[in-house]
């Protein structure tokens, strides 16, 4: 039953992937315990520099001798227009208040995208030669995918609609995660998206892996064993999840996130643009209803993202759960306080229950 393309292809026991949340919830204790239960664990290493990449690299292999891997951001060009930043500074500083502080945004600089951070990110992943390099927000350039497989590093594309899995394919990665709009976090989408991009997992695992002859991983909604065998009847290879083990003992949510995430239901799992400028979906608060009117003006990502850093960084101080990114999946209700390795037990034996029942 658990034998698949992708179990093959990552030389792991199961078909779950634990998904590279960057930011801190991904720590080296959580991807070891993923790897080490059979299941591939992953670093999101989207806002992290060489040196820190290099340490948690070193941080896991100490702890598992199985494989694990590493998620990048593909960057882009953005600029933001002199309304947008006015509008993004003005709502970062009444926002601010609200937590009893100020912060200085007058030499917020008006910058356009640099590749370099993306490129000294990439070069660590071929120097430390970790199992498996996965890419979010779009895909980077042909020779970049070519230069890791040769050195037998396996790279995985993420995609939100069929056509973005078509392009993975063409591109020549070794699998693709299809993203369905009940993901939480940020959408792994190449482009600013309209309302039609927003399929379902139900109807893009499918359709995907109809398109292409890539194996498909599924992601958006999965949290236990009966969403892995779904997946796997729509035609998936395998699962990635990322929700499901926020909550659990190794993860580096703070505490006030884990809590607010096992007290929520589907329907507080909102999408918003309003903490980074690019959409994503999380649990509603304070901050996503104050934001709410504005938040198709504010700047673009990583501009709005960098401006309320200071701001998520003090709410989490501050133990403040409103004015946090909260970030959370649409089956949020499904979350359980486990280890990671019970979390992997439970899903397992659960999708064999589920599979029996179906016979």
């Amino acid at each position: 039953m658990w034998k698949t393309k992708i179990t093959e292809l990552l030389q792991i026991n199961y078909p779950i992937i634990q998904a590279p949340m960057a930011g801190g919830p991904t720590t080296s204790e959580l991807a070891a315990a993923v790897s080490n239960a059979g299941g591939l664990g992953m670093i999101g290493a989207g806002y992290m520099n060489p040196e820190q990449i290099h340490k948690q690299i070193r941080e896991i292999r100490d702890l598992t001798d199985k494989p694990f891997g590493i998620n990048l951001f593909v960057p882009s060009s953005y600029k933001a227009s002199q309304e947008e930043l006015e509008i993004g500074i003005r709502h970062a500083r009444d926002i601010a208040s609200k937590l009893g502080k100020s912060f200085d945004y007058a030499d917020f600089p008006d910058y356009e995208g640099d590749y370099n951070v993306f490129n000294e990110q990439l070069q660590v992943v071929k120097e430390e030669g970790v199992a498996v390099c996965s890419f979010t927000f779009g895909l980077p350039s042909k020779e970049s995918i070519q230069d890791l497989k040769e050195l037998g590093i396996i790279v995985i594309g993420t995609a939100t609609t069929v056509d973005e899995a078509l392009l993975n394919e063409e591109a020549g990665m070794d699998a693709v995660t299809v993203q369905g709009s009940e993901a939480g976090g940020h959408r792994g989408a190449f482009k600013p998206e309209a309302p039609e991009s927003l399929i379902g997992s139900m109807s893009l695992i499918p359709q995907a892996s109809d398109s292409v002859q890539l194996p498909v991983i599924a992601a958006g909604g999965i949290m236990d064993g009966r969403g892995l065998l779904a997946a796997r009847i729509l035609g998936a290879e395998g699962v990635q999840m990322g929700t499901a083990f926020l909550t659990t003992k190794e993860s580096g949510a703070q505490q006030v996130y884990k809590e607010k995430l096992l007290s929520s239901t589907e329907t507080q799992s909102v999408l918003t643009r309003s903490f980074s400028g690019k959409l994503a979906r999380g649990i509603e608060n304070e901050f996503i209803r104050r934001s709410r009117d504005i938040e198709n003006s504010l700047p673009p990502y990583p501009i709005q993202n960098t401006l309320t850093k200071g701001i998520r960084k003090l709410a989490g101080e501050q133990k403040n759960p409103e004015y946090l990114s909260l970030w959370s999946g649409q089956s949020v209700r499904l979350a359980r306080k486990l280890t990671a390795s019970e979390l992997m037990e439970k899903i397992i034996k659960e999708a064999e229950k589920a599979a029996n029942l179906i016979k």
